[in-house]
């Protein structure tokens, strides 16, 4: 692996950490962003930046994409000059971005037919552990496929599941990011009725992270609820889409609809671009 090329499309929160932590392993890695300066902190940790998403491919051996959407994710495989465009065979793509088991498995068949292989690895965990390379990476796709990305992912993550063929990995996000709405918009309505009754924020939330109940998220989101303050680790607006998809792929146990909409809503009030856990400030309205 040590003279394998890598390329990186989609710098963001979490795929900039990510690039660095990459660069510190050892790997070469040219990066490509639509939003040419989000590339400046990957090159000066040591990263080259690509003139386009063909050139991406054209000089990378193995390809990670982490952007924002199906929609994106899609213009950056198949758009006008995308990374398919390039000199694709005998590639490795990873998409490590949230999206739905069909946009997957679609990249997946557009790979093959320009005769490179393709798996998915999205990420289950936030900024920090991003930056602390202790990611979970949820994988789908082919045993060869998985086990030439090992290295790279070993990097990224404190552990790899394999879930399954493409598209099992998008399912296991969408069933983890479920869990994680559910718990931090329950954090929120307790905090909120304790408040209610006499309790103090602090108090509340000690009794939640002394106790059973208590987790890494609760403790995480505990400084910024006493704050007030909400600074995107994981925006809102992102977590209101992958309970869509959860709800598109079928999801319709009696929580999933009142938690989606609830995220929505406070989406559509202007909270998308804080954390997700500033849900807490449209439950109090």
């Amino acid at each position: 692996m040590s003279n394998t090329k890598l390329g990186w499309a989609g710098l963001g929160n979490m795929g900039t950490p990510m690039v660095k932590n990459l660069l510190k392993a050892g790997f070469e890695i040219s990066v490509y962003n639509r939003t040419k300066d989000k590339e400046q902190e990957a090159i000066e940790a040591g990263a080259t930046s690509a003139a386009s998403l063909t050139a991406l491919t054209d000089i990378s051996d193995i390809i990670l994409v982490m952007v924002s959407d199906d929609k994106a994710t899609q213009e950056i495989f198949n758009g006008e000059g995308g990374l398919l465009q390039g000199n694709a065979a005998g590639k490795l793509f990873i998409s490590v971005s949230t999206i739905s088991p069909e946009t997957s498995k679609f990249i997946n068949e557009s790979c093959k037919a320009k005769g490179a292989s393709f798996i998915e690895a999205p990420v289950s965990g936030s900024v920090k552990p991003a930056t602390d390379g202790t990611l979970i990476m949820l994988v789908g796709g082919e045993d060869a496929d998985i086990e030439k990305a090992k290295p790279i992912l070993d990097v990224l993550g404190k552990l790899t599941v394999h879930n399954g063929p493409v598209g099992a990995g998008a399912a296991a996000k969408l069933a983890i990011n479920y869990f994680l709405a559910l718990t931090l918009q329950g954090l929120a309505e307790t905090v909120l009725f304790a408040r209610a009754n006499g309790i103090s924020t602090e108090n509340i939330l000690t009794i939640v992270n002394e106790g059973a109940v208590g987790s890494g998220i609760t403790k995480l989101k505990t400084d910024p609820i006493l704050k007030n303050e909400f600074p995107a680790a994981f925006a809102l607006k992102h977590i209101a889409k992958d309970l869509r998809l959860a709800t598109e792929q079928g999801i319709n146990s009696p929580l999933a609809g009142p938690v989606y909409n609830t995220y929505k809503a406070a989406m559509d009030s202007g909270l998308g671009e804080e954390d997700l856990i500033a849900v807490i400030k449209y439950l109090e309205k």
